[in-house]
């Protein structure tokens, strides 16, 4: 790959020099390496939204009293940290259902105790081996997540890429990590996502709206913020849904709030809500739906705590 420097790169965008550098420092422009002090820039980086552009956006149901969560929240962080054995515990029984329930909404058949031994490195008689694969990349994107988060990694597209990449490992090695090149619709819902050649610039406007406009909302706002947003630009082939539930966590772990997960059974509903906030900017429902499963995560964690 060719690489040209901040001076270059700055007389080919027409910024100055010092905001190349900048963009770079804040992780906007995919690829740019920092060697010594200085930044290398791919020849074909695409140039970044300028992030105080006016937000049009009108968002519907923002508000939602969140008191009750983060007591709860207060409760658990008082007990950290964890001894542990009960951090092991609780973090194999996410991995575990996280993975059955984020798979089996986009359609794997393998039962919660298959997934638990297809992650500890059994096959399944019957099942395919895209079922196994899909099984063991999940647990490895949640455990880079986590990685993410204890290096206080920024919310980035090198991020989502390397998170999505991880989730088609060896399923489809050609579009992991890589936007779609052709358009795309979803079954069942009435939101058409954007041209293929719509998503770089949606995607960096994402990252911008939520650096610079999300960033005196509750976590858990933000949170259910980057889900929708990002599902409604459906910027891969595949692999949305996952990667759009890991990033949803992803905000919550970040902030100190226990992931969520969105159970099969409520796959009818979590869709609804999508589709809602899709349509017609209307969050009230989803921020409803994921309020209530951080409770629901928040209540199993005390019961192990006290």
């Amino acid at each position: 790959m060719k690489y040209m420097n901040s001076k270059k790169t700055s007389e080919k965008w027409g910024i100055s020099d010092r905001r190349i550098r900048v963009l770079c420092g804040e992780g906007r422009i995919e690829g740019a390496i920092k060697i010594g002090r200085n930044w290398s820039i791919p020849i074909d980086a695409v140039k970044p939204v300028d992030a105080r552009e006016k937000n049009r956006k009108n968002y519907i149901g923002l508000e939602f009293d969140f008191s009750y969560i983060d007591s709860l929240k207060e409760v658990i962080d008082k007990h950290r940290p964890f001894s542990k054995g009960l951090a092991n515990s609780l973090q194999e029984k996410l991995v575990v259902e996280w993975t059955y329930n984020s798979n089996a909404i986009e359609g794997n058949t393998l039962t919660l105790s298959e997934t638990k031994v297809v992650l500890e490195g059994i096959t399944i008689g019957g099942k395919s081996i895209v079922e196994h694969l899909e099984a063991i990349n999940h647990r490895e994107a949640i455990l880079f997540v986590q990685d993410l988060i204890a290096n206080e990694e920024m919310f980035s597209e090198w991020n989502i890429k390397n998170i999505h990449s991880l989730i088609m490992k060896e399923i489809d090695n050609i579009n992991a990590g890589k936007y779609r090149n052709e358009n795309v619709l979803i079954s069942g819902a009435k939101h058409i996502p954007p041209k293929h050649y719509e998503i770089g610039n949606l995607m960096q406007k994402l990252i911008a709206e939520y650096r610079n406009k999300w960033d005196k909302l509750h976590p858990i706002v933000r949170a259910t913020l980057i889900h929708g947003e990002f599902v409604k630009i459906h910027p891969f082939i595949d692999g949305n849904g996952r990667t759009s539930r890991l990033l949803l966590n992803f905000e919550l772990m970040k902030n100190g709030y226990p992931p969520i997960i969105i159970k099969n059974e409520e796959r009818a509903r979590y869709y609804d809500v999508i589709d809602l906030a899709h349509t017609t900017m209307n969050y009230e429902p989803f921020i409803k739906l994921v309020s209530k499963l951080v409770i629901e995560s928040e209540e199993l964690w005390l019961s192990v705590l006290d």
